[in-house]
C-alpha cells in the first residue's frame, strides 16, 4: 500500500493512524537516548570522587602554606635598629625561637621552628651572643646561630701579671659566666690576648691560659740553647718570671737573661728587687708596690735573691713568650751588672768598678729629679747589684 506519510501498520498488518509532524520538527535530528552507567549509583565510586577532591583540595592548601611560609622566611625582618640577642648554653629551638622573637628578630617563631626541621638545622644551632642588623631574614639568622658566628670578644693579660691578678681580672669581667674557686699556680698562666663569647665560663678560659703556657714552655725547654743552669722548665719559667719584671723593654730581655744565666753560672746572686717584694707580699705583691728598704734586703725571705743563691723557690708572676724566649736563648755576652740609665732602658757592664760607676750616674739622675738628697733610710737598689 502506498504510504502517504499519515498511515503506518503494524505486524498484523492492521493500519493506525500517526498524528503528522510540523515541517520544522521534521528537519530536526532526533537525539539517541544517553547510555545509563551501571556504576554511576556506587556508593563506592561517590566516596572516592570524595577522597580525591578532598586531597587535592588539601595539597593546594599546603602548597599555599608552603608557599606563604617560606616567602615569609626569606622576606626581610621586623628589627628596624641593629640589636644583639643571647643564646645561653643548653637553649633548645623552642627556647631560641622565643627568644628572637621576644627580641623582633623575626617574625613568627612557628615559621622559625618550621624551617628548622625542615632544613634539619635543629641539632646545629650553637650559644653564643649574636648581633643582627635591620631587616635580617630568618633564613639568615638562622645561617649565622648555626654558624656558630657569635661577637668575640677579647681580653688581655699583661706580661708579668700574678695568678691573683689574672682571677681577679677573669671575676671582673661581666661578659663571663661562672667562679673560680683556686688561684692556678703561679708561673702556670700565659699572658695573651684571648677571645671568647659572652657567657663563657671563667673556668674555661683559665683553662686555656694554663694550657698555652704549659704548650709553650714545652716547646722553649725543648728548643733552648745548651749550657743553660736551668734543671727544668721550672726554673725555666722561674727565671723568665724575674725577667719580666726587670724590664719592660722587649729588646733588653735576653741581655737582661744573660746577665742572670752569668751569675747562676758563677755561683753569684741573683739580687733582683722584684724577687724582695713578691716574698713578702705574695701574689699580691702589686698591690703593695714601694720602694725597697734597705731592712728589706737582710730580712729573712726565701725570695730574697740578696740572701739566697740561685732561683728563688718559684715564680714571682706569670712571664710572656718573649721573656720565656730570652730565658731559652739568651743573648751572648759577659756582662754581670745592669742598672737603669735613666731614659727608661739599662746599662749593661761585666765588671763591678764599671758598674758602681753606673749606679752612681744613676742616682745621680734620681737625685735631680726629686730635687733633694738621699734619704738615709731608704735606698734605689737596683737589680743585679753584688753583696758586699
Amino acid at each position: 500500500m502506498k504510504d502517504n506519510g499519515n498511515d503506518t501498520s503494524d505486524s498484523t498488518g492492521s493500519r493506525r493512524r500517526r498524528t503528522p509532524r510540523s515541517p520544522q520538527k521534521l528537519i530536526q535530528p532526533v537525539s539517541a537516548p544517553r547510555p545509563r552507567s551501571r556504576h554511576a549509583r556506587n556508593p563506592l565510586v561517590l566516596v572516592l570522587n570524595f577522597i580525591l577532591t578532598a586531597l587535592l583540595v588539601i595539597a593546594l592548601g599546603v602548597g599555599g602554606i608552603v608557599y606563604w611560609g617560606k616567602s615569609a622566611y626569606e622576606s626581610p625582618g621586623p628589627l628596624t635598629a641593629a640589636t644583639t640577642v643571647l643564646i645561653p648554653p643548653g637553649s633548645n629551638l623552642d627556647d631560641i625561637a622565643g627568644l628572637l622573637e621576644d627580641g623582633k628578630v623575626i617574625t613568627n617563631r612557628w615559621i622559625f621552628e618550621a624551617a628548622a626541621k625542615v632544613y634539619r638545622t635543629t641539632g646545629e644551632m650553637k650559644a653564643g651572643e649574636y648581633a643582627f642588623a635591620p631587616g635580617v631574614t630568618m633564613a639568615q639568622v638562622m645561617d649565622e646561630i648555626v654558624a656558630g658566628r657569635s661577637i668575640q670578644r677579647t681580653m688581655t693579660i699583661p706580661e708579668g701579671v700574678t695568678s691573683a691578678q689574672v682571677v681577679d681580672k677573669l671575676t671582673a669581667d661581666a661578659f663571663l659566666m661562672g667562679t673560680i674557686d683556686s688561684i692556678p699556680p703561679e708561673g702556670s698562666l700565659l699572658p695573651e690576648t684571648y677571645n671568647f663569647t659572652r657567657g663563657t665560663p671563667r673556668r674555661q678560659l683559665l683553662d686555656r691560659m694554663e694550657k698555652a703556657q704549659t704548650k709553650l714552655l714545652a716547646e722553649a725547654w725543648a728548643g733552648r740553647e745548651p749550657g743553660l743552669p736551668l734543671e727544668s722548665s721550672r726554673d725555666l719559667v722561674i727565671l723568665a718570671s724575674i725577667v719580666e719584671k726587670e724590664t719592660g723593654k722587649p729588646e733588653e730581655r735576653p741581655m737582661v737573661a744573660a746577665v742572670f744565666i752569668n751569675r747562676l753560672k758563677k755561683g753569684m746572686k741573683l739580687q733582683s728587687d722584684p724577687t724582695i717584694i713578691y716574698g713578702l707580699f705574695g701574689g699580691a705583691s702589686w698591690k703593695q708596690a714601694r720602694t725597697i728598704l734597705k731592712t728589706d734586703l737582710t730580712r729573712p725571705n726565701p725570695y730574697n735573691t740578696y740572701q739566697i743563691k740561685g732561683l728563688p723557690p718559684g715564680p714571682i708572676g706569670n712571664p710572656g713568650k718573649d721573656s720565656i724566649e730570652a730565658v731559652a736563648h739568651p743573648a751572648k755576652t759577659d756582662a754581670l751588672y745592669f742598672v737603669a740609665d735613666g731614659s727608661g732602658g739599662h746599662v749593661f757592664s761585666s765588671s763591678l768598678d764599671e758598674h758602681n760607676r753606673n749606679v752612681a750616674r744613676w742616682r745621680q739622675i734620681e737625685q735631680n729629679r726629686a730635687n733633694a738628697p738621699d734619704d738615709d733610710e731608704t735606698q734605689s737598689v737596683q737589680p743585679a747589684t753584688p753583696a758586699n
